[in-house]
């Protein structure tokens, strides 16, 4: 996720597998989640090795993350469909919970949606249906933003009732 800084709480490794099997995991982040899930007493000679890493070193964090989160007992979604329904429940919560604004989860969205291939059971999931409509932002005869606002928190909420 490109600006998760919204979000200054540590993700689920849950969370972390899917945006790891989406290709959209911060590598540069994943070092001082895995130290903050030693810290909450999840403990793992792959998770120790991983938090002691620099997170520049993206080859070797995206070859320990899986190790680390299987080591955790997390298992990577098995799908594309069932990594984007947990990333999507993610922006969910940040959104309703206004760590993260309307727009910028829509742009994650647009970038999941692409990640995932476009695959039409990742755009039928309810925050999947909000790709494409980055655009309308911009204001040009579009909706109004508070309609839009409106809008991504309804998807968001119907999210959450999915997952």
């Amino acid at each position: 996720m490109t600006e998760h800084h919204h979000d200054q709480r540590t993700p689920e490794p849950t969370t972390v597998a899917a945006w790891f099997v989406l290709g959209v995991a911060p590598t540069e982040d994943v070092p001082w989640w895995a130290a903050q899930w030693l810290a909450d007493g999840h403990d793992s000679p792959a998770l120790r090795e991983l938090a002691g890493l620099n997170g520049q070193d993206s080859h070797t964090v995206n070859d320990l993350l899986p190790v680390a989160l299987a080591e955790l007992g997390t298992t990577l979604p098995s799908t594309t469909v069932a990594a984007a329904s947990e990333a999507f429940r993610q922006l969910a919560e940040m959104c309703l919970s206004e760590r993260a604004g309307e727009l910028w989860v829509t742009q994650q969205v647009d970038d999941i949606v692409t990640r995932a291939d476009y695959d039409n059971e990742v755009t039928d999931l309810p925050l999947g249906q909000l790709y494409g409509t980055e655009d309308a932002w911009q204001g040009d005869g579009g909706p109004p933003i508070e309609e839009l606002k409106n809008t991504v928190r309804a998807c968001c909420a119907a999210q959450l009732r999915a997952a």
